[in-house]
């Protein structure tokens, strides 16, 4: 553990409370359903790294600072970064219809019922928007309450979704196929998960000209120095990256859902998925967390604008467009292991509307499904983030994280 010192009346945690988190995730890993994780706190200029466990469940590498992990979900607060440049530079507008870069989406047909037939439809009231995209608001999207429905059969069969059950195919064919589909609501109606992220990054390609990546590298990734992150691994890097896990539902033995060397991020992806293919390490992200903490400034850098970074960290659904959020995380609290109980959602991240649990209102950040979670805290200048290898197949992961900003908070010293 790094210690750094610093002054009686700026101290971000106590020595107890650094102990006890590093006593309860040294006690998941010797559960042996967690094989190792990275975690960093830090807060007021005082930065904590624990590094527990090893790479494989059955040994191997010592986890180190350095490890690169599948960041999964977590790559949507990233990712939403290129657009709201393109917003400050007046290159998009909120409100502008997407249909002039994405015309694939122009005309829409909407399911007159989200679970009917997909030929059973009316016209879009409305264009989709910029505005709808950022807020996952564009009328499709992953939603686990309606698994079974055509519309839902039709997503994973097309590859919309990573990996599920096929590759995502490359960002033209992608759009063809999201083209043929219906919406499941009108534009702006209801807040849908994940496809509007990825969706994000084909409108930044071609608004910009430049692929997705060479756009985040060039105005995020190498500003904040963050020189691990990316949509693949490098060969002289993968050693950095441990396999990932998917346990058995059923007898919780480990299944490795996506090998490092020749796995899926071994080699540059098909598509550059915003919604969620990034790779990172703790310093990389944590340096991108620091820079909206502190308005959208990188030392004498400044990344973001101050209103691009409220917009994206403060709440943007409206009570009818949460609905279906609330009721995700109120009534399938068993499918999501509790991940989710926030209220809000900004641009690509939740937002703490309500004081549910020991976060504070204003938290912002987002979990991901490879075992991932990375937050901060404007209220009390914080950033967290716990970065495990394995996937939320089983409970374990997402306790994990619980008890990991349990101990983070209890951490907090003033």
């Amino acid at each position: 553990m790094k210690k750094m010192t610093t002054g009686q009346n700026n101290k971000g945690f106590s020595e107890t409370g650094l102990r006890r988190m590093r006593d309860v995730l040294a006690r998941h890993v010797a559960s042996g359903k967690i094989p190792g994780l990275v975690a960093l706190v830090s807060r007021h200029g005082e930065t904590h790294v624990e590094a527990i466990g090893t790479m494989r469940h059955d040994g191997g590498a010592p986890m180190r600072r350095d490890t690169i992990f599948r960041m999964a979900s977590t790559s949507k607060p990233v990712a939403v970064a290129p657009v709201m440049i393109l917003l400050d530079e007046c290159r998009l507008r909120l409100d502008d219809p997407v249909d002039p870069w994405l015309p694939e989406l122009a005309d829409r047909r909407v399911l007159k019922r989200p679970d009917g037939p997909l030929d059973d439809t009316v016209p879009a009231r409305r264009p989709i928007t910029v505005r709808d995209l950022l807020t996952s608001t564009f009328g499709l999207g992953m939603d686990i309450t309606s698994l079974g429905t055509p519309i839902m059969g039709a997503i994973f069969e097309q590859g919309l979704t990573p990996d599920l059950p096929v590759p995502m195919p490359e960002p033209e064919e992608w759009m063809r196929r999201l083209g043929t589909l219906p919406l499941m609501h009108q534009p702006g109606e209801r807040w849908q998960y994940h496809i509007s992220n990825d969706l994000l990054g084909v409108l930044v390609d071609r608004v910009t000209g430049q692929s997705f990546e060479t756009f985040l590298r060039e105005r995020i990734f190498e500003p904040l120095g963050m020189k691990d992150t990316g949509f693949h691994v490098p060969d002289n890097k993968i050693d950095r990256l441990p396999p990932l896990y998917a346990p058995n539902p059923q007898t919780g033995e480990f299944t490795v859902w996506d090998e490092a060397k020749g796995g899926r991020h071994s080699q540059p992806p098909a598509f550059q998925g915003g919604g969620g293919g990034l790779c990172s390490t703790v310093d990389d992200y944590h340096a991108y967390y620091r820079m909206l903490l502190n308005h959208g400034m990188h030392g004498t850098e400044r990344i973001l604008s101050r209103p691009a970074v409220e917009l994206m960290t403060t709440n943007r659904l409206t009570p009818e467009q949460q609905a279906a959020r609330n009721a995700m995380a109120r009534d399938n609290v068993h499918l999501s292991f509790g991940q989710g109980q926030h209220g809000g959602w900004g641009f690509g991240m939740a937002v703490r509307t309500y004081r549910g649990d020991y976060a504070s209102i204003g938290q912002f950040g987002w979990d991901g499904g490879s075992g991932t979670s990375t937050y901060a805290d404007p209220d009390n200048q914080l950033f967290g983030m716990l970065l495990t290898q394995v996937g939320m197949s089983t409970p374990d992961s997402a306790r994990l994280i619980h008890d990991f900003w349990t101990t983070v908070y209890q951490a907090i010293e003033d």
